[in-house]
Parts: structure tokens; C-alpha cells; sequence
């Protein structure tokens, strides 16, 4: 999936505190479950140190008291990113010098929906969480102007993009989300897999699409196809069932989750990026000293641009995979591939700024009113773009 998004846009804009019954039920079964689950660990290191006596010789900073932090992360189907996200969290106190210990989750594993993530990191239920910008934007619009629909067709271009937007993403997120934002990475481009044949864009006319942020659901209905709100594990039986004609993913995580299996045509025109982000506690990182500050934040760059390296390295090859070809690291599989025109190409940038553009900047207006004049003079300015 592209965890990039474990669940889906469906316009939900509930209160991030209070007020939710299902919400706050969830995050007491949650506790509960961290709290069993810990109680769990803890008789199996007595035992261990009983029978054997070895964990207490595992490296502490000496005389340093231990920073204990609960994470929850990616969906444990991303084998590599997961793999790159469990080992920067088991070698954090080697990188950073001070005696962190991650007690890490993959939110599968941990039963929480993408959807709620930076609502549980805000209450504090998780010192780190890790979410899609577009998931997160369903609580404020204003975080999905980071990555919109046609406006960052290249990594390099997002780059930009990113790195125009990051300090007053993160000044937003501190003020509305009580988080700080330690990283921002793309986990690839969002393409199609389609079960009926199709040629380009124009085929899209009355399908039926798997979306999850608004600015997708923006352009699907402007090329004349009806977006269909599927959280991830949803999207293979209903391409199975014809819930869905086509979806929406990255490259990675359609072929991760079988979607070669119950669709025919694979489309590889990348509209966006599914931008990802670590976001921590605030509380937590204020009781923090500044050295121990300085150095996780230095770690969490660091692996930031591991991140970007995986979208960078990952996709040629699952797009390969994906269409027939060779194939080292993912599943083979044989789709058609259909290339991306010229034609779609200017498709998709009139889409984006005749439809994908207001549409967003008027639901931004809602909760920011300087929204657009913030975005014309970050993003818009980076990539050449103005919204009037």
C-alpha cells in the first residue's frame, strides 16, 4: 500500500479531541493493548535475565537514564521500508549517543487506521507516529498543499516543493497537532492499475477509481471517472467484485499487495507522491535536553534521505516487475503497459490547475484564510505555479 495510505479520504473532518465516542474507545483499547503487550515483554526480558543473565550487559550510555518511546510505523507489507524504519529505531541510542529505546510497532500490527495516527500522536498515546501528509490532511487541509496533484511530476521537483513548504508544514502541525515534524519523504509516484483495457486519461470517462485524498478525487472527476473511497486492504477484493475499475497506488505497493493479480492494465503516470512524515510528540520532545534534541533530529534527517533513496531506487525496478520484465526485488507479474502521452501529460496539468488547484484552495480557505497567498509564495513559487 502506499502508506502512503492505509485508509481512505471519505471527508471526515471530526474534532481531534473530545466528541468522537468510537475515537476515544479506540485509543482506550489501544493503551490497553500497548499496555499488555509491554507487560508481556517485560516478563520475558526477567526471564531471559534469569535464565541467562546477557541482557544486562546490552550498551547504556553509562549512569544515563534509559528514554523509553513508543512508535508506531509503516504497514509491515513495506518490507523495505519497514526494514530501514525497524533498524534506524534498534541503532537509535548508537546514532544519537544518548540511551533511546524504541519500543516500535507496525501499524498493522498495532490495529490503528492511518486515519488516526497523528490524532493518537497528539494525544500523546505514541511518542512517534508515522503517516501520509494526505491522511493527516483530512484533519486540515492546509497539509496536503505539500504534495497536489499534478504539481510535482519529478522526484526533483517535489524536492523543491518539500523544502519550500517544511517550515511552515512544520510551524502548523506544532500549533494545531501538538507534533513536531522530524521527516518528510515521497514513497513514489502514484500511478494506475486498471482491470478494464485502457489506452490513456481519456479511457477514464466512467470508471470508477480508487482515490484517497480530495485533489485525487478532484481529478478523477475531472476526466469524467467517479472516485470510490477504499481503504488499502479494501482495494484487491473490490477490484475483484468491480467496486472498483481502477486504483490508485505507488508502483511498490501495488505489487506488495497483489494488485497485478486482480487488474490487466498498469498506467505508470505518476500524478503525485504520497508524501510521508514522522511526527513526534511535542510534550515529549520539550522534556528533552537540547544535546539529545540536536542529535535525534540529526538521526531522523539522516534517514529521511534513506527514504528518498528508496523512492528514487525502488520504483523502476517494481515497475519493471509489475509489466514482464526483469525482476530482482518485488513479484513478477505481467500487466500491459500502457505509457503515458504527451496527451495525458497535458491532461493532467490542465486538470490540475483548472480543477485539482481550487478545489483545494477552497477547502484550505476554510481553515487558513492567508492559505493561498502561503502557498503561492512557497510551493507555487518553487514549482512555477500561482493559484488566483
Amino acid at each position: 500500500m502506499s502508506l502512503d495510505e492505509s485508509s481512505t479520504h471519505t471527508g471526515d473532518h471530526r474534532e481531534l479531541v473530545g466528541g468522537d465516542d468510537d475515537f476515544n474507545q479506540a485509543i482506550w483499547r489501544l493503551n490497553m493493548r500497548i499496555h499488555n503487550f509491554g507487560a508481556t515483554v517485560r516478563r520475558c526480558l526477567a526471564s531471559a535475565l534469569v535464565v541467562g543473565g546477557t541482557l544486562g550487559a546490552l550498551p547504556t550510555q553509562a549512569g544515563a537514564e534509559e528514554i523509553s518511546l513508543r512508535a508506531s510505523g509503516l504497514v509491515s507489507t513495506h518490507k523495505y521500508h519497514v526494514a530501514l524504519e525497524r533498524s534506524f529505531y534498534e541503532s537509535l541510542a548508537e546514532k544519537t549517543g544518548h540511551p533511546f529505546t524504541v519500543n516500535y510497532n507496525p501499524l498493522d500490527v498495532l490495529g490503528v487506521a492511518m486515519k488516526d495516527t497523528l490524532r493518537l500522536g497528539r494525544k500523546g498515546t505514541f511518542d512517534i507516529v508515522q503517516s501520509t501528509v494526505g491522511e493527516a490532511a483530512r484533519d486540515d487541509a492546509f497539509l496536503e498543499g505539500l504534495d497536489l496533484i499534478g504539481v510535482s511530476p519529478t522526484l526533483d521537483e517535489l524536492k523543491k516543493a518539500v523544502d519550500a513548504y517544511r517550515d511552515i508544514l512544520g510551524k502548523r502541525v506544532e500549533g494545531k497537532f501538538n507534533a513536531k515534524v522530524m521527516t518528510l519523504w515521497p514513497y513514489g509516484p502514484q500511478v494506475f492499475y486498471c482491470k478494464p483495457a485502457i489506452t490513456g486519461l481519456k479511457d477514464f470517462k466512467g470508471l470508477k477509481i480508487r482515490t484517497y485524498t480530495p485533489s485525487m478525487s478532484a481529478l478523477v472527476q475531472a476526466v469524467g471517472g467517479a472516485p470510490v473511497a477504499l481503504s488499502f486492504k479494501e482495494v484487491y477484493p473490490g477490484l475483484q467484485r468491480g467496486i472498483a475499475d481502477c486504483a490508485i497506488t505507488s508502483p511498490t505497493s501495488g505489487n506488495t499487495g497483489n494488485w497485478p493479480e486482480v487488474t490487466t492494465h498498469y498506467f505508470p503516470l505518476g500524478i503525485s507522491w504520497s508524501v510521508n512524515a514522522h511526527f513526534m510528540n511535542l510534550d515529549t520532545w520539550n522534556k528533552l535536553s537540547a544535546d539529545q534534541q540536536d542529535k535525534l533530529a540529526a538521526a531522523f534527517r539522516e534517514v529521511e534521505g534513506q527514504f528518498w533513496d528508496l523512492a528514487r531506487n525502488n520504483t523502476g525496478d517494481a515497475d519493471s516487475c509489475n509489466t514482464g520484465g526483469p525482476c530482482k526485488n518485488y513479484k513478477p507479474f505481467s500487466m500491459t503497459l500502457v505509457e503515458p502521452s504527451d496527451e495525458d501529460k497535458a491532461i493532467l496539468a490542465e486538470a490540475s490547475a483548472s480543477a485539482v488547484l481550487p478545489t483545494w484552495a477552497e477547502s484550505c480557505k476554510n481553515v487558513e484564510p492567508n492559505c493561498v497567498q502561503i502557498w503561492n509564495d512557497t510551493v507555487g513559487k518553487a514549482r512555477g505555479f500561482t493559484i488566483e
